[in-house]
């Protein structure tokens, strides 16, 4: 039925071919949106909601977080990734999933994922079995790959670095938490565009846009975003793709558009804050 309907059947096993309809991005708005309040103003007056508790000393204890980790090479950071306790996550994790680049390492590309695995901490990284080898075979067509540098190099990360145990989700303030890590593995890549891929993903990373970050991932797609100054894209998590064949087309879409902003031919762009 795929095939009549002109959209090729990506294999995991098999190279990632381009669906030939979707070689063009399609015309979406791609605009740059800066962080807006829209969605915050309110046209009457009305009492602040009272505060979460423990959300004044989770974001201090962030901030304290990113201080001490904002002086730390990769090694440093990989390690104390390793040793954290700092929220509830480390009860589930066999083992931090943080791989640091090198020194002087530096990647165009960086895929950051939703929360590990029972796989993902066992291997002690990201993106692996049939979702692994099918972001594999879609970096390739793009001419990229995880250990790779420069335009050629991919580097991949989780969006907290600790598998949540019993199979939980994360909480917000885990995810504020946990944001330090990453905002150092962006100063360490410096990647030129961040794929966004999968909900708790996208949550962090477009955190500055609170009339967006609510939607679902299809309407978040097709425009440029920003986290710690580096454009973001929104795509769908492998997984999400092995189970959804017809939504495959739409993730090259978003990797073509990555790869635009990647190579400076992004009109948007221009108009960035």
């Amino acid at each position: 039925m795929l095939q009549e309907m002109g959209v090729r059947v990506w294999l995991p096993g098999a190279a990632f071919e381009p669906p030939a309809a979707a070689t063009t991005r399609p015309a979406a708005d791609t605009t740059v949106r800066a962080p807006t309040r829209s969605s915050l103003e309110s046209p009457a007056p009305q009492a602040p909601p009272a505060p979460m508790p423990g959300a004044a000393p989770v974001a201090q204890a962030a901030l304290t977080a990113a201080t001490e980790l904002d002086a730390m090479d990769g090694a440093s950071l990989q390690q104390a990734a390793t040793l954290c306790k700092a929220c509830g996550l480390c009860g589930g994790r066999r083992q931090a999933i943080l791989c640091a680049p090198g020194a002087g390492v530096q990647m165009d590309w960086m895929v950051v994922g939703d929360p590990p695995d029972e796989e993902e901490d066992r291997a002690g990284q990201v993106f692996v079995e049939q979702s692994g080898l099918l972001l594999d075979n879609m970096l390739k067509a793009v001419g990229a790959s995880r250990g790779g540098a420069g335009s050629q190099g991919a580097y991949l990360s989780a969006v907290v670095k600790c598998r949540p145990p019993h199979a939980r989700l994360p909480v917000a303030s885990e995810l504020l938490q946990c944001s330090a890590y990453l905002r150092r593995e962006i100063a360490l890549v410096q990647p030129k565009a961040i794929l966004a891929m999968g909900r708790f993903a996208v949550q962090t990373l477009l955190g500055d846009y609170p009339d967006q970050v609510a939607l679902p991932l299809g309407k978040q797609r097709g425009a440029v975003y920003r986290f710690a100054g580096v454009p973001v894209v929104v795509t769908y998590h492998p997984k999400v793709l092995l189970r959804a064949s017809a939504d495959k087309a739409k993730a090259w879409a978003d990797l073509c558009l990555a790869a635009q902003v990647i190579q400076g031919t992004e009109p948007s762009l221009q108009s960035a804050p």
